[in-house]
Formats: structure tokens, C-alpha cells, sequence
């Protein structure tokens, strides 16, 4: 592993351990974006972020926020009328059962203004919640695009990695200080997601919560919702996957219309750590749906 990967896995380490939904082992600094401004549809958490055509839906990770696509929501703007939501819990209150399918029942009632089936694209947590969504509620999804997700993680915890949360240096009194604990990619992530507040940076949810929701994961799998989707998808996973080994190519191969897509020195955040190989393939997997 090169030197310069230290910091990240120092941060993986430090946080996640074996739910590490944040371990970036490759990572690039990015230069400038264009952010979207989302405007909210009613008092739901869904964010209408401008386009036209096919609705497109962005659901984030573990841990993160709508805002954390910011910086893919302006190419997918070419490519359909795009929304981001943000998850339960996550800056704003959680279910009062932490399952899956709660956060999916919640996600649903959300984009009832939504009269097309969407294209949905999820990262990590928001991966397993699309296919979630596309087994519960089939008529609301045309398609799918999974990053770095897997449907079976029976036999980890989040117990050690909860406890590392807990001990964060919260508040991040400055945005060099954020980064400089958990590297330019997390650090850009976490940026995106915690609350700013007058003296700091603050973790945007309760750390029971956050434990919560991957302990379920661990506890559970989900083959059976998986099994019951046929629309088309795309499967993407980062060489550096938190996921179990080959169990996205299993996917792949028990969906009559799926497809598995490796992305070379990327981690867990694949969109961030490799923005344009990721781009690459999403854009080819829109256009085939044309």
C-alpha cells in the first residue's frame, strides 16, 4: 500500500472498523465544482435539483447527506430531471424503528410528488434502500445504479467503531482542521454532511442511530429483495470495497439484467475517489436506457 494512503487508513482505523462505510484506501483532492441548490419539495426531505426529463434520484450513505452529490448532480442534470433526499436520521429526526424498512416506507411517502418511475442511484446505505425501494414499491423505479454495497453482512458489528464516533473532537472548530482528521475525500464527505454550527462542525445525527441501522445489517441479509428486481441495473464497486468478496458479481449474475462494473484504485466513496471513471459508466448505463 503507498505512503500516501496512510492518513485514510489511519481514519478507517480510527472510525469504522468493520462496517468501515468510509474507508478510502486511493484519494485525490478535487478542484472546482459547481454546487446545486436544492430546493425543497413540501416539508418532505426530498431536493429538486433542476433538469429535465427522466427523473433521476441521488440516495447518499452512511453518515452522509443529499449534499454529497453535489459535485455529480451538474453532468446528471444532462441526463434527466434530478432529485437528492436526504435519509432519516440524518439531520433531521430518525424512525422510531430503525429497520430498513422503515427508512424505505419514509423514503417512498417522500417522493409522492414524483409521478415517473426514477432512475435511482445509491451509494453504500443508499444502494441497499434503492433496491429496497424497487422491491417494495416496484412501480416507483425504472432502474438502478449500487455503488460499493453488498446484501449480506451477517457476522460484523458496529459496536467498535460507534465508540470511535462517540470520541470524535467534535466540534471541528475549522474546515482545514475537519479535513486534516479524515483526509480530502472523507474530509470533503463529512464537509458536506455535518451541521455548521456557530462554534464548529458537528456529526449530524446520533451516534446510536448511525450503530443502529449497520447493526442491522449484520444481523440480516437481503437476497430476497434483490432476487424479486428485474429492471436494469448497474453494479458498481471500488477495488478497495468494504464489501464481501464477489458478492457484487453474485448480484450481477443472478439479475437477468445487470451489470458489474470494478473501478480501479477507488475506495468506498468510488464517485469521489474516481469522479470520472465513475461518470463514465453511469453515462453509458443512461444512455442504454434511452
Amino acid at each position: 500500500m503507498r505512503a500516501s494512503c496512510e492518513a485514510l487508513l489511519q481514519f478507517g482505523a480510527r472510525t469504522l472498523g468493520n462496517f468501515d462505510c468510509i474507508d478510502l484506501h486511493h484519494c485525490h483532492a478535487w478542484g472546482g465544482y459547481s454546487a446545486s441548490v436544492a430546493v425543497v419539495v413540501g416539508e418532505s426531505a426530498l431536493h429538486d435539483e433542476g433538469g429535465t426529463g427522466r427523473p433521476i434520484l441521488l440516495l447518499h450513505g452512511l453518515m452522509g447527506s443529499a449534499r454529497t452529490w453535489r459535485r455529480q448532480v451538474p453532468w446528471l442534470r444532462e441526463h434527466g430531471h434530478v432529485y437528492t433526499f436526504d435519509a432519516a436520521g440524518h439531520g433531521r429526526p430518525a424512525p422510531p424503528v430503525l429497520s430498513t424498512e422503515a427508512f424505505v416506507e419514509d423514503l417512498a411517502a417522500a417522493l409522492s410528488p414524483v409521478a415517473e418511475p426514477l432512475v435511482v442511484i445509491g451509494h453504500s446505505m443508499g444502494a441497499l434502500h434503492a433496491w429496497c425501494l424497487a422491491a417494495e414499491f416496484p412501480e416507483k423505479v425504472a432502474a438502478l445504479v449500487l455503488e460499493d454495497m453488498a446484501p449480506d453482512f451477517r457476522g460484523r458489528t458496529a459496536d467498535d467503531w460507534a465508540a470511535m464516533i462517540s470520541n470524535w473532537p467534535q466540534p471541528f472548530e475549522t474546515r482545514k482542521a475537519l479535513v486534516e482528521y479524515f483526509g480530502p475525500v472523507a474530509g470533503q464527505y463529512f464537509l458536506d454532511s455535518f451541521e455548521q454550527r456557530d462554534d464548529g462542525w458537528y456529526l449530524h445525527g446520533e451516534v446510536e442511530t448511525f450503530r443502529a441501522i449497520s447493526a442491522e445489517w449484520g444481523d440480516r441479509h437481503f437476497w430476497a429483495q434483490w432476487a424479486s428486481i428485474t429492471v436494469p441495473a448497474l453494479l458498481i464497486e471500488g477495488e478497495y470495497t468494504i464489501t464481501p468478496e464477489g458478492q457484487m458479481r453474485k448480484m450481477a449474475e443472478r439479475h437477468p439484467h445487470a451489470e458489474y462494473v470494478r473501478i480501479e484504485e477507488a475506495g468506498h466513496l468510488v464517485h469521489d475517489d474516481q469522479p470520472e471513471q465513475y461518470r463514465k459508466v453511469v453515462e453509458e448505463f443512461l444512455h442504454e436506457l434511452t
